[in-house]
């Protein structure tokens, strides 16, 4: 499972020009799963994410987490973390894992975000075609894969 984390002071997704998901300050992640995922690749991953301290202090270091700064997370499931570009100029998206057992782990993963550590967390629509609007903070992008413990 691979998540990538963008620091964002705002952040929304639309679905045929109808906006459902938005957010102020925070984190705007799009969220990879394949195959092999399972939730305790989603547990590692909302754990990492919850404390991921990449918003400044008073000294404008880069020492607070999403919760100390009373952040807000958009999180967009994204397949395409997996295309595989090796060969040729067209991706592969062998390595992503099918609708059926992706959406329950993306939604998993969610809700870990919301009742463990208890953020506000908005989302686009599973296989939809959206449109993402954000402004990275910083910039600060960063890339946590559950497969790289």
């Amino acid at each position: 499972m691979r998540v990538i984390v963008q620091r964002t002071s705002r952040a929304q997704v639309s679905i045929d020009g109808e906006l459902v998901g938005k957010i102020d300050k925070g984190f705007m992640l799009l969220v990879g799963i394949t195959h092999n995922d399972t939730h305790d690749d989603a547990d590692y991953l909302a754990k990492k994410v919850s404390g991921l301290r990449v918003f400044e202090d008073e000294e404008g270091k880069m020492n607070l987490n999403i919760s100390q700064v009373k952040g807000q997370i958009l999180s967009i499931s994204q397949f395409t973390l997996y295309g595989d570009c090796r060969k040729g100029n067209r991706p592969s998206f062998i390595d992503a894992a099918r609708p059926e057992m992706a959406q329950p782990l993306y939604d998993y993963f969610n809700q870990v975000l919301t009742s463990e550590y208890g953020l506000k967390v908005a989302t686009g629509r599973f296989g939809a075609d959206m449109k993402v609007d954000f402004i990275n903070d910083g910039p600060v992008t960063i890339l946590i894969d559950s497969a790289n413990r």
